[in-house]
């Protein structure tokens, strides 16, 4: 399936719409849909937040505030979809439970979409995995700080698995000053090659 079909059916989808509605939040599915065929870099999230929901733009929040600072790339950049594909595990925002806490990306989105996504993105040249979901999907690796403190090995490979910039992991990120030291600099250094090597059409 080409990316525009896929894009389409994606962004038609209706398949939570009742595990939505009986959330906290009870609002309607709306499919957050953000790749072309000729991205060369791949930013694999977990699923949009409540403000992302609203705006319909992938990382319109904190977190991508972070995440746009950990890569290097300004907003223009980062939201260049003849570079830049940003596909999360879920499309479409989980809701908060009755305690007000997000709820995880539901696993249907990725078993119905992921693997299309990925075949109609044949250029891609270096893998962010941002998060625990995205990081078992692609490297089959359930132990974030394990995946994220190998990145050298990865990074060989064109992946570089980061935790999640939401400030719920401040504190990992304090413990772990080998990230900011160390990782950093290098998935700047990756970012800034394969977005300067590629061409948009």
């Amino acid at each position: 399936m080409d990316a525009a079909r896929i894009s389409a059916d994606i962004a038609a989808c209706r398949l939570c719409a009742g595990r939505f509605a009986a959330t906290a939040t009870a609002h309607a599915p709306r499919p957050v849909v953000w790749f072309r065929p000729e991205a060369r870099l791949l930013i694999a999230g977990q699923a949009p937040g409540a403000r992302v929901h609203a705006s319909g733009r992938p990382f319109t929040d904190p977190s991508g505030d972070r995440l746009r600072d950990w890569t290097g790339l300004a907003p223009g950049d980062f939201y260049d979809r003849a570079r830049v594909a940003i596909v999360p595990m879920a499309f479409c925002f989980p809701g908060y439970d009755a305690k007000g806490a997000d709820l995880p990306p539901p696993p249907l989105c990725a078993q119905t979409w992921r693997a299309g996504v990925m075949a109609a993105l044949p250029g891609l040249r270096l893998r962010l995995l941002v998060g625990g979901a995205a990081i078992r999907w692609h490297l089959g690796l359930g132990n974030v700080t394990a995946a994220v403190a190998d990145w050298r090995t990865h990074a060989a490979g064109g992946i570089f698995p980061l935790p999640h910039p939401s400030w719920r992991n401040t504190a990992w990120i304090k413990r772990n000053p080998w990230f900011a030291a160390e990782l950093l600099p290098a998935l700047r250094a990756a970012v800034n090659k394969v977005m300067a090597d590629a061409d948009p059409a």
